[in-house]
């Protein structure tokens, strides 16, 4: 989704509380990876996996100039003869230790196998954050969590949109005072859309 239509979509959700939760979250992912240099683990649940997100958060390394949110996808249904980057299983999340952050993307309930290891990587000093439909196990074990209950307003891939642009803005000062071009256009996007002034 490119700088317009997140404006856009921002523009259709200002006055609900979703434009800032999505920063809000978006600021504790990026205030836990950049500090280490990334280590950005990435799971969904065995029967969704955040391909999407995966895809969002690569862009939005590349173009805020930011490789530390580039995510490590992590699968239930790795196997060995896949491509390097979608071979990764679940015995990864196992390996996280202290620096590492895993986000865990959950339509549904996770499941037990998923939260012990993620209550395992946890405990070997992982950041765990949780992007879900407010799972009460996984909030217990997150560090950060943002609950999207399904609601007309915003669905879950609607919030990873907004999650994936937000991690990419203000993560670095803008050189020499000047605008970074997805800014600029996020700002001419809310002039376009923005009513015309009132005459009298």
């Amino acid at each position: 989704m490119d700088a317009v239509r997140v404006a856009l979509l921002r523009e259709v959700l200002a006055g609900t509380e979703w434009p800032g939760a999505t920063r809000r979250f978006a600021g504790a992912l990026r205030s836990s990876v950049l500090p280490h240099g990334g280590g950005l683990l990435l799971v969904g649940t065995a029967e969704y996996e955040p391909w999407h997100l995966a895809a969002h958060l690569v862009d939005e390394a590349a173009w805020s100039g930011t490789p530390e949110l580039t995510p490590t996808l992590v699968r239930h249904g790795a196997r060995p003869g896949d491509p390097a980057h979608l071979a990764v299983g679940l015995g990864r999340i196992e390996a996280a230790r202290r620096g590492e952050t895993l986000l865990v993307v959950a339509p549904d309930a996770p499941g037990a196998p998923l939260l012990e290891r993620v209550h395992d990587a946890r405990r070997a000093g992982a950041t765990v954050l949780a992007l879900d439909c407010g799972d009460h196990d996984l909030h217990a074990m997150a560090h950060e969590a943002l609950a999207v209950p399904s609601e007309p307003d915003l669905d879950l891939d609607t919030a990873q949109h907004l999650v994936s642009a937000a991690a990419g803005e203000n993560s670095l000062p803008s050189p020499r005072g000047r605008r970074r071009l997805r800014d600029r256009l996020s700002r001419l996007a809310d002039q376009l859309t923005s009513p015309p002034p009132a005459r009298w």
